[in-house]
């Protein structure tokens, strides 16, 4: 094929242009600056950070620095990197590494430190001279928190030491100081916090190790114990934690609380926790600072392609994530994490896709195969279980069904097995709800005692007086008479009892003061006669004294005890039926039967800390007096509910009687004489107590005891 002279004209001005082009390319490509090696030294004492170009640099680079963790950053504008490796380790005096990041035409330099410090820099020929200052003596930065300065020379003793459980399962513990002026050292060492209480001396009580693990909070032990002048406290945590310690008056508080982890949060903690940055940009590009910070951090970030549009900020010493929340707030855009993967696009974009991604599942689950199988089940009914699972979800309710709508469970009660049909993934969770729901539960053994305690005391005094004329019997006149009457002294003449001589017994049944002493617990009271005979006038007198006094103590005690699994109400009761007629409607009698029982009746709950709450239902019931429609019942009853720890004893009730009754009876007139009138009254006192006391003592009883 030939070509006209115009047409091979324009071909060669065409390659001549591309051939230019390229020239132009390659000039600018050799033209452009870049980091070729970044390396530490020291010169004279101090620390010399040395980073080599290709060219040298007009400017001195702006840069910042972060108090913790300790680094400074350099930033390089229009500046590449040709080191082929991003991080540099150094790991000399106070400089650990050194990381360079490009981000478009923009390169950084990031200074890890050991310690935060300041900095010069200064241009030498192709390299940039980074002196660092000198930080040897000086304390790790927040290594420790001091909250007072000790002013007295004498070392006095710690008062206590305690630990309680605050909100949100933290774990508070509290040292209480003799004084507010004691100086305290807390810091971090690996897994484990110290804390030091300087000029202090630790009393015996309270050289222990504490096991707190049973509280539910981070904190597993805290061990105290005297080192020198000082006394040095250790506190364990477990798992994820954060502390935080502060001071009033003469109590000191270290609060441990723990951190849960969000696998959606850019970093663990309460609220922003990234490392601090500032930025300061006109009019940047989205896209580009999305990718400063992706530089930043240890994330990798995959930005949606419509993503754009410029911003303009600035922002000094902010957390990473917080800066990032604010950038994508600003812009309308969602974020969704994975691992250590962001993804940044529209909030519409994502959850459209979101929202497809739940309808395709969905769909798949329509089509999935079934598949069978079988669980055993130990410790739970399988038809209990078998409930959970198939149980569909109403409004106002908290229930859901568990399995898919083509998913089925088969109960067999015999075997106590569940047969599952359902897709893998539902099979899945039926089998890590099983794994949680069949544990053997937990035993707790209720023990009561019931003490019934008596103190009775009764006294009583009394006397008889009396006297008769015998006169009669002798053959003489039988009294005095008036008016045709006999007077004799006594409440019958006739019965008085004759005697043959002066020292006969005489009869005593002709009483004119008749005030004997009462009888005490079925026995009849002590006497003591006295008779004074006239042989002469023949006349006597007679005088009875009676006392009794009766003393007595009793104590019933009655311990019925019982074991019952968490949560399950138990009951143990022993006693008497007693028989009663009850009449009907037509006039017909019929027998019933009421108890008079001895009855613990109690439901347990085991609480996330170990104590036992207990809601009790106790009777005391006993046989009391007859009565024409039956014997009546002795009652005394409580019901409660309590709090008690693992262990312990707590007395839940009790009722307290006394009976007191002091009586006198006498003549009148003659019973107020002085002395004389004892002979003419009688006297009883009563003084009766009783007291009931009812004591609880709940026990986890321990997983090899309960199988």
């Amino acid at each position: 094929m030939k070509m006209s002279k115009s047409q091979l004209g324009w071909s060669v001005l065409k390659h001549l242009g591309l051939s230019l082009c390229m020239l132009l390319a390659v000039a600018t490509a050799q033209a452009q600056i870049a980091i070729e090696s970044v390396t530490g030294s020291l010169q004279g004492g101090a620390e010399v950070v040395r980073i080599d170009l290709n060219a040298a640099l007009k400017t001195e680079p702006a840069g910042f620095s972060i108090q913790s963790p300790a680094r400074i950053a350099l930033d390089f504008p229009d500046v590449v990197s040709s080191m082929g490796r991003s991080n540099i380790e150094i790991n000399q005096g106070n400089l650990k590494s050194v990381s360079v990041v490009q981000a478009g035409n923009r390169t950084r330099v990031v200074l890890n430190l050991k310690q935060s410090t300041a900095y010069k820099t200064k241009i030498q020929g192709k390299s940039l001279l980074v002196m660092l200052e000198s930080v040897i003596g000086a304390a790790p930065a927040l290594a420790t928190q001091v909250f007072a300065a000790p002013q007295s020379r004498d070392a006095l003793p710690l008062r206590d030491v305690d630990f309680r459980r605050g909100d949100a399962a933290s774990g508070r513990v509290i040292v209480s100081l003799p004084n507010n002026q004691v100086g305290v050292d807390i810091r971090q060492q690996g897994q484990t916090l110290v804390v030091e209480f300087m000029k202090t001396t630790l009393p015996e009580g309270l050289r222990r190790r504490l096991d707190v693990a049973d509280f539910g909070t981070p904190v597993k032990t805290i061990s105290t114990f005297q080192v020198g002048d000082r006394v040095r406290m250790v506190i364990e945590p477990q798992g994820d934690w954060a502390h935080s310690a502060y001071q009033s008056d003469e109590q000191f508080v270290v609060e441990i609380k723990p951190v849960k982890v969000d696998a959606a949060k850019l970093t663990q903690g309460v609220g922003y926790n990234g490392q601090k940055l500032s930025l300061n940009f006109q009019s940047i590009e989205i896209r580009s600072l999305l990718q400063v910070i992706a530089d930043f951090t240890n994330f990798n970030v995959i930005t949606s392609d419509s993503v754009a549009g410029t911003v303009t900020l600035r922002l000094q010493d902010v957390p990473w994530d917080q800066a990032l929340d604010i950038i994508m707030q600003s812009k309308g855009l969602g974020m969704r994490k994975t691992g250590n993967v962001l993804w940044i696009a529209p909030k519409d974009e994502i959850n459209s896709k979101e929202k497809l991604d739940l309808e395709t599942s969905s769909a798949l689950q329509g089509l999935e195969p079934l598949r069978t199988q079988s669980f055993q089940m130990n410790y739970t009914k399988a038809t209990e279980v078998a409930a959970h699972l198939t149980t569909n979800s109403s409004p106002g309710t908290a229930s859901a069904r568990l399995l898919s709508a083509r998913g089925s469970v088969i109960a067999e009660a015999r075997t106590n097995q569940l047969f599952v049909t359902d897709i893998p993934s539902k099979l899945e969770q039926v089998q890590q709800l099983i794994v949680k729901l069949d544990i053997p539960a937990r035993q707790v053994l209720i023990e009561a005692r019931i003490v019934e305690a008596s103190d009775t005391f009764g006294k009583s005094l009394g006397v008889k007086l009396g006297g008769a004329d015998l006169r009669a019997q002798q053959g003489g006149d039988g009294g005095f008479s008036l008016g045709g009457n006999r007077v004799a002294f006594g409440n019958n003449y006739a019965d008085a009892v004759a005697t043959s001589g002066a020292g006969g017994t005489v009869g005593l049944s002709n009483n004119f003061v008749n005030l004997p002493a009462i009888g005490q617990n079925g026995y009849s009271p002590a006497t003591f006669a006295l008779s004074i005979f006239s042989s002469a006038a023949n006349r006597f007198l007679n005088l009875e004294l009676s006392a009794l006094e009766a003393d007595g103590k009793g104590k019933v005690v009655s311990s019925p005890r019982v074991v019952t699994a968490d949560q399950i109400k138990a009951l143990i009761e022993q006693g008497t039926e007693l028989p009663y007629q009850v009449a009907s409607a037509s006039g017909a009698t019929s027998i019933a039967f009421r108890k008079a029982n001895l009855k613990l009746e109690v439901t347990p709950q085991i609480t996330p800390e170990g104590n036992i709450i207990l809601a009790l239902d106790v009777n005391k019931d006993t046989v009391g007096q007859s009565t024409p429609a039956g014997f009546a019942i002795n009652t005394k009853h409580i019901q409660t509910q309590v709090l008690v720890e693992n262990g312990g004893t707590v007395v839940i009730g009790g009722i307290f009687e006394m009976t007191e009754t002091n009586s006198e009876t006498k003549v009148p007139l003659l019973g107020d004489l002085p002395g004389v009138g004892n002979l003419f009254k009688s006297r009883s006192k009563v003084a009766n107590k009783t007291e009931m006391l009812v004591f609880i003592t709940p026990k986890v009883v321990a997983d090899k005891a309960a199988r």
